[in-house]
């Protein structure tokens, strides 16, 4: 388990808590709820109060969040010894990690295409099916393309809505893309 050493025997309530390690009450409710970190004690008033093991928990829950593991793997990691299991979780996150990077990769492929060719789309060149064989050639499978429309839609949905129009596509089946991106 990663833990950092902490020299204090004082047990503190889940605000001193959350405080203490810069997250929220909230997240510290959520890793009771998903049985990653359990106060040691509750009061008679039903205050929560945890000790020098949570802490030492929490800040090993902190570090393999920020590795990207989630949540549901974590507890396997933290309840048993340091060895295989931890090693089979990790790789299995960093291949999931690499997949994405592999996905942003291609659309940065896709993106300096047409930078490179900024005419394409100025003069209205790129029709959809222009667009499809660019995003193929890029590397884009059909679901990787469906992702760069959500991702797309999520994070700029007026320029979704123009970039779509320029490709000439039916004013109902942009309202078609646009929906289904937006699941």
């Amino acid at each position: 388990m990663i833990a950092l050493p902490f020299e204090r025997s004082e047990m503190l309530t889940i605000t001193e808590l959350a405080r203490r390690h810069d997250v929220s009450r909230t997240t510290i409710l959520y890793y009771e709820r998903e049985g990653l970190l359990l106060p040691r004690s509750r009061s008679e008033n039903g205050y929560r109060w945890y000790g020098e093991q949570e802490e030492n928990r929490l800040e090993a829950i902190k570090a393999y969040r920020s590795y990207g593991v989630p949540v549901r793997d974590i507890c396997s990691l933290l309840d048993i010894p340091e060895g295989m299991e931890q090693e089979r979780v990790l790789r299995r996150q960093f291949a999931a990690l690499e997949n994405e990077i592999q996905k942003l990769r291609q659309q940065q492929n896709a993106i300096v295409m047409l930078l490179e060719h900024p005419e394409l789309l100025e003069q209205q060149m790129v029709n959809k099916e222009r667009w499809v064989e660019i995003m193929k050639a890029a590397g884009f499978d059909e679901q990787a393309m469906q992702n760069w429309h959500k991702q797309f839609e999520k994070m700029e949905p007026e320029a979704h809505q123009e970039f779509l129009e320029s490709l000439s596509i039916e004013a109902e089946e942009v309202k078609a893309i646009r929906e289904w991106s937006r699941k």
